[in-house]
C-alpha cells in the first residue's frame, strides 16, 4: 500500500448471527452429522453455542475427542447436508440490508470475514441479495485454513487494500473481537446473534450494538476516533 494515500475506511463484515440466523440450517446439519456417525443428536436449542466457531472445533468438542479422521468425517458428514439444503434454511436479519446499502453508498471497503467455507458463503450472500454491497468475500478454506478469525483477518488485511488502523470488524460472538484485537482492528459486537454481552465484552469489543440501525452512526464515531493505545498493531 502507497503510504502517502489515506486508506479508505473498511467494515469487515462476520456472516452467521450477524448478517443472517442460521439457526436451523446449521443445528440440523450437526444433528445430521451425528447420528450418521452413531451418535446421540442434542435438541437444536443445546446446539446454539455451535453458532460462531469453526465447525471442526464444533465436533470434536460434541464427539469428545481429538482423532482428526473422526473430526473430518463429522465436517464431511455435515457438510454432505449443509451444502445442498443448510445453507439456505437461513433467514436475514431485518435491518441489515439497509445497513449495508448505506456504508456501501457512503464509500467504505466491506468484505465479509466468516469461518463458514468461503463458497458457502457467496451461495448465502447471493440468495439473500447482499452480494451487491461487497467488495470481497473471505471466508474458510475446505481443509480449515483461515477458520480461525485470527488466521482471516489477517489474510484480509494482507489481500485487501485496507489498513488495520482504518478497519472495524463487526459480529456477534467472541471470536470476532479476538480475532481483531490480535490484529490490530477495532470491532463493534452485535446483540441480535448468538453472543451476549458479557461475552463480547469481556472479549474486549470496542462498541456493543444492539440493532443493526445503531452501526452507521457508531462506525462513524469510531473513525472519528484514534485507534487505542492498548489495541495491538
Amino acid at each position: 500500500m502507497n503510504d502517502s494515500l489515506q486508506p479508505r475506511p473498511a467494515l469487515l463484515f462476520d456472516l452467521d448471527g450477524t448478517m443472517t440466523d442460521p439457526f436451523v440450517g446449521i443445528t440440523r446439519s450437526l444433528q445430521y452429522a451425528l447420528e450418521r456417525l452413531g451418535r446421540l443428536a442434542p435438541a437444536a436449542e443445546d446446539l446454539r453455542w455451535c453458532i460462531g466457531p469453526p465447525i471442526q472445533s464444533n465436533l470434536a468438542k460434541l464427539l469428545e475427542t481429538d482423532d482428526e479422521a473422526l473430526i473430518w468425517e463429522g465436517v464431511r458428514l455435515y457438510r454432505e447436508r449443509y451444502g445442498d439444503v443448510g445453507k439456505f434454511e437461513n433467514r436475514l436479519i431485518p435491518g441489515v440490508s439497509e445497513v449495508l446499502a448505506g456504508f456501501a453508498r457512503d464509500g467504505y471497503i466491506l468484505s465479509v470475514a466468516t469461518s463458514k467455507v468461503k463458497s458457502y458463503t457467496a451461495d448465502i450472500l447471493e440468495h439473500f441479495g447482499l452480494h451487491i454491497y461487497f467488495d470481497a468475500v473471505h471466508g474458510s478454506e475446505p481443509d480449515g485454513r483461515n477458520s480461525d478469525k485470527t488466521d482471516l483477518i489477517r489474510h484480509i488485511l494482507a489481500s485487501e487494500p485496507i489498513d488495520a488502523g482504518q478497519t472495524v470488524m463487526i459480529g456477534d460472538r467472541m471470536h470476532d473481537i479476538i480475532g481483531a484485537r490480535a490484529n490490530g482492528v477495532r470491532s463493534i459486537g452485535v446483540l441480535w446473534g448468538y453472543g451476549d454481552r458479557g461475552e463480547l465484552e469481556g472479549a474486549g469489543a470496542d462498541r456493543i450494538a444492539e440493532h443493526p440501525d445503531e452501526l452507521g452512526p457508531m462506525v462513524r464515531e469510531m473513525f472519528r476516533e484514534p485507534l487505542a493505545e492498548d489495541n495491538p498493531g
